[in-house]
């Protein structure tokens, strides 16, 4: 008797056999699926590799200026120190000892060492200009060795010596030959300074362990003490340590360079602080992966919705197969497998487009492309787990069709 009997378990009972859908089958119908409207394919698609190509930009871009931040570390040499006064115990500014940077140069382990002193002083182009207008430039008195502590380079002409030293002759930094105007460094230019004429004799080049020389006028020791009136009190000093004794010299530059007042001395690696401004770009590399992630979420809506208005347009071939055997679970893995299809597509083309884009920023900046294999993964991972989620609803609403009502439909 076949009352009450189900058409598919009668033809179950009759052949002998469960239908069955082949993991190459299920593919095979999610090429035809998407294929078949190829427009709306890509469309869908757009939003998930947009998402895809933010996410490998980001942190191809991150990683890229992370490397190449720790290269131009590594160039510096972590082994650098800086000495400056800290707060005295009547809540003053320290003044450091004069003797200080010949103390320094006497701990085994330091390899050079070199002060510069503040020089109560304006620089400007020329005489006439008012003296309110000093572009923010900060003069120093620098010993000769400075230049050989920082490991720095000139972009012209030649560092302060021991004979310009003691001559009117003044060293500018980058920043600050630029907002004087000055381009040459051969001693035709000179420069008021300290209500003095001073021949510009170098220029540097930007100096990334000691910043703020970038924006200074560097004059001798001894010609800011006979024409400057400073007191030669060094205001910093830079110490260029063994690379592996650094921890120990720290431990005991504070007591070397003030030894009746310690606590007065300030102890610094500008290595660093170039470490801490790259982990500072961290919040913008997480708001831009949160852009990424909500570009991902678009797409994955989009996805779904192009999944559903599939449904209702592909009624009578849902309802064909359910009647030639096909069960629920073979339709609702069918539409999963295009949504996850579209976003595998899609997923595959943000990859490849946001390598492009690394590549392409990187190239720009002079800096070696980093684009690594598991963030990839990750990214096309993220894709596809996007896309099945987003077929799921779809899936069960075509999965709930029965035959007579799908067919009725056509």
């Amino acid at each position: 008797m076949s009352i009450g009997i189900r058409p598919g378990q009668r033809r179950r009972q009759q052949t002998g056999h469960r239908s069955r859908l082949r993991p190459a089958d299920t593919w095979a119908l999610a090429v035809l699926g998407v294929a078949g409207r190829p427009v709306r394919a890509l469309l869908s698609a757009l939003g998930i590799s947009l998402g895809v190509a933010t996410l490998v930009a980001v942190l191809g871009i991150s990683g890229s200026s992370r490397a190449q931040l720790i290269a131009r570390i590594d160039a510096l040499g972590t082994n650098m120190l800086t000495v400056t006064p800290g707060q005295s115990l009547t809540g003053g500014q320290a003044v450091l000892p004069r003797t200080a940077p010949v103390m320094v140069r006497r701990i085994a382990p330091v390899q050079s060492a070199a002060a510069i002193g503040q020089v109560d002083a304006n620089v400007y182009r020329n005489d006439r200009i008012p003296a309110v207008n000093t572009d923010a430039i900060t003069v120093y008195s620098a010993q000769t060795s400075l230049l050989h502590t920082l490991q720095g380079h000139l972009a012209r002409g030649r560092f302060l010596n021991p004979a310009t030293a003691r001559l009117p002759a003044v060293v500018l930094g980058a920043s600050a030959a630029a907002a004087l105007g000055v381009d040459r460094a051969d001693g035709t230019i000179q420069v008021w300074l300290g209500n003095h004429w001073f021949a510009v004799v170098g220029i540097m080049a930007p100096v990334p362990l000691a910043p703020e020389l970038d924006r200074a006028a560097l004059v001798g020791f001894p010609v800011a003490r006979r024409l400057l009136g400073a007191y030669g009190s060094p205001v910093e000093i830079y110490v260029r340590t063994n690379p592996v004794s650094v921890a120990a010299v720290t431990g005991v530059l504070a007591a070397t360079v003030d030894p009746p007042a310690p606590q007065n001395v300030t102890i610094s690696n500008p290595a660093d602080a170039l470490t801490a401004r790259a982990d500072a770009s961290v919040a913008f590399q997480s708001l831009f992966l949160g852009l990424g992630a909500i570009a991902l979420l678009i797409g994955g809506i989009g996805i779904a919705n192009v999944m559903v208005i599939s449904v209702l347009e592909r009624r009578g071939e849902i309802g064909l197969r359910r009647a030639l055997g096909a069960t629920r679970p073979h339709i609702a893995v069918q539409f999963i497998a295009e949504s996850t299809l579209l976003a595998l597509a899609g997923g595959a083309g943000g990859a490849i487009l946001g390598g492009f884009a690394t590549a392409v920023y990187a190239t720009a900046r002079h800096w070696h492309t980093v684009v690594s294999a598991p963030t990839l993964a990750a990214a096309l991972a993220v894709a596809v787990a996007v896309g099945a989620v987003a077929g799921v609803y779809p899936a069960l609403r075509a999965a709930r069709l029965s035959p007579a009502e799908a067919l009725r439909t056509v």
